[in-house]
């Protein structure tokens, strides 16, 4: 059985370090970028199932990441967790699931789970 392979979209290594142990230890594949140029280069070369999205990104921020995913063919279909610390409104804003930060290993890994069984036009919040 094919593993799930999921993209992590963090500036925040730490973070990203902690996201890649919980979601290897529950059984995906990970792939990684820090920034969001990064993150869609990685998606021009790679699949991924899924895309965990910070929102406050160096360079190309979240939501622009967000729109550029949603706006191809080729990676429209791929379910986004946006991952956020930050307090703004996020009506609107077309994605299957959005955690606030902080955020536990387990509740990544069931949200995770949660979208990838609703797809790219499931909604939880």
């Amino acid at each position: 059985m094919k593993r799930e392979t999921v993209l992590i979209v963090e500036d925040d290594a730490a973070v990203r370090r902690m996201y890649r142990a919980a979601l290897g230890f529950a059984g995906y594949d990970i792939i990684e970028a820090h920034d969001g140029p990064a993150a869609l280069l990685v998606l021009e070369q790679r699949t991924a199932d899924l895309v965990i999205l910070d929102l406050i990104l160096p360079t190309l921020n979240g939501l622009a990441v967000q729109q550029e995913i949603a706006a191809h063919a080729s990676t429209r279909h791929i379910p986004i967790v946006i991952v956020t610390g930050s307090d703004m409104s996020l009506a609107g804003i077309d994605v299957p699931c959005i955690l606030r930060k902080p955020i536990s290993p387990e509740q990544l890994v069931a949200t995770v789970r949660t979208c990838l069984k609703s797809g790219a036009s499931g909604a939880l919040s």
